[in-house]
């Protein structure tokens, strides 16, 4: 009978090593995730931080580039229509303007 005792003994220790084993790997497992989420999260936003950063920089230039094109078509227009007055004073009477010059002219835009 001692044989029988002994080894179901050594069956419940060895059925117990496998689920501590089961949980102690579950638990790790699970800590890692929750140590790594907020490396992750804090990644996650660098990244973000940095793709803001670039497009704020990017909607800078074009802002600077949109405004410089707007002075020079300002300029040019009055350019156009000082021509245009000295043609007609000179007597020469200029071709009309594209529609879409009319309608910057009236508009502005």
């Amino acid at each position: 009978m001692n044989g029988w005792v002994g080894l179901a003994g050594a069956a419940v220790t060895v059925v117990g090593v496998i689920v501590t084993g089961y949980f102690t790997y579950r638990g790790g497992r699970a800590a890692a995730s929750i140590q790594t989420a907020p490396q992750a999260k804090a990644q996650d936003f660098a990244v973000l931080q940095a793709t803001v950063e670039r497009v704020d920089k990017e909607n800078g230039e074009l802002r600077t580039r949109q405004s410089r094109t707007e002075a020079i078509l300002r300029a040019f227009s009055w350019s156009a229509d000082r021509w245009c007055r000295q043609m007609t004073r000179a007597g020469i009477e200029p071709e009309p303007a594209h529609p879409l010059v009319d309608e910057y002219n009236r508009t502005g835009v």
